[in-house]
């Protein structure tokens, strides 16, 4: 059998949002991610707020089956996988022109950003309603619509970084966006901004968000456990 499958360029991200439960094996899960970083994986970690989840794992790597093992390994150890998001780096349509150096900051992306510890996951896709289509849009119209976007989340550039992966056909949404910021409140701005465009405000539809602060695993785990015992 071929274990090596892997895009044709770019990356696989997979996104694993666990809950904390008394039986995970904190020196399993901490070996899980440095035997990944060893393999060459990229894995950000983020302790998450909120009930939905209690630690996100964003691990991203050429060939899939380390990614299926990472999740795994993740399960054996004990954290419960309580939901996920498959997708892939990509270079989007609309970007044909950009500099190369640009085009490879999106297919292979250095994360985590350095103090950028605020961090936000969310999918989303484009509508198909019969009154607001995107897909039935002319190119240059879409086109045009995605520029006007593109400018307004610059205005944001070193403040937040934004990493859009496509995920049509391989999950329930056609991208998934991971941002990472300096503060809480930029996470916020930026979204908020960005809901103006048309893209977003007539064609845009969002799935749930997941918003936490990256750390490294020793110091994630150490808060999500109390003698013991999951805090919550």
């Amino acid at each position: 059998m071929d274990l090596s499958l892997k895009p044709s360029e770019g990356l696989g991200v997979l996104h694993l949002f666990c809950k904390y439960q008394s039986s995970v094996d904190s020196e399993e899960v901490k070996k899980t991610v440095s035997e990944a970083l060893d393999k060459g994986l990229q894995v950000v970690v983020a302790v998450i707020l909120g009930h939905k989840a209690d630690l996100a794992l964003m691990v991203l790597g050429g060939a899939l089956w380390d990614l299926r093992d990472f999740q795994s390994s993740v399960d054996s150890a004990g954290l419960k996988v309580v939901d996920s998001y498959f997708s892939l780096t990509e270079v989007s349509e609309y970007a044909a022109g950009a500099p190369e150096e640009m085009k490879q900051a999106r297919l292979h992306p250095k994360l985590p950003p350095e103090n950028k510890t605020a961090w936000c996951f969310y999918p989303m896709s484009k509508r198909r309603d019969p009154e607001a289509n995107w897909y039935t849009l002319p190119y240059e119209q879409r086109s045009a619509q995605m520029h006007e976007h593109g400018r307004s989340g610059r205005n944001f550039a070193g403040r937040v970084l934004q990493v859009v992966t496509g995920s049509t056909g391989v999950d329930d949404y056609e991208w998934g966006v991971t941002l990472f910021a300096e503060r809480p409140d930029d996470l916020k701005e930026v979204v908020y901004t960005m809901r103006f465009d048309e893209a977003s405000a007539i064609y845009a539809d969002f799935g749930p968000f997941y918003t936490g602060m990256v750390s490294d695993i020793d110091t994630a785990l150490g808060h999500l456990v109390n003698e013991g015992r999951p805090y919550y």
